[in-house]
């Protein structure tokens, strides 16, 4: 197991509270031993104007669970934070609105300065929508 301090979903739901994952109806589903999987709404929210899932809007959603899968991945969380240094991401299939999207992140790398993590969000028929890696540094709380 890679976490260091262990998630549940209700402490993953509590830390996320009045952010943009919950804007944006982000929804932790499941945890396992190196993932996080949470879904997230196709709707006015999230969508472009051709009603379709908006590109920045899966990379919210990517960008959070890396984020997440991170912090819980810390040493010392207490006097430890991270930050991202990039994200990329390979829009691969279109989503229409009133649908959802699920996300899966697992760790490349999770060092003791760098953690590299890779994200596949998908539609609810399995199609692969989204290839993301985001790439976070952890530093010093000041």
């Amino acid at each position: 197991m890679i976490w260091k301090t262990r998630p549940t979903l209700d402490l993953l739901h509590q830390f996320s509270a009045n952010t943009l994952s919950t804007h944006l109806g982000i929804t932790y589903t499941e945890i396992g031993e190196d993932y996080l999987k949470a879904t997230m709404p196709v709707d006015a929210r999230t969508v472009q104007p051709m009603r379709l899932l908006h590109g920045g809007a899966s990379v919210a959603l990517a960008e959070t669970l890396g984020s997440v899968a991170g912090f819980c991945c810390l040493e010392n969380p207490d006097q430890q934070s991270i930050v991202g240094i990039e994200i990329n991401a390979n829009h691969l299939n279109s989503v229409p609105e009133n649908s959802e999207v699920v996300g899966t992140v697992r760790p490349i790398k999770v060092g003791r300065r760098i953690q590299v993590w890779e994200i596949h969000i998908h539609r609810p028929d399995g199609k692969l929508v989204c290839v993301s890696r985001l790439t976070i540094a952890v530093v010093e709380r000041r």
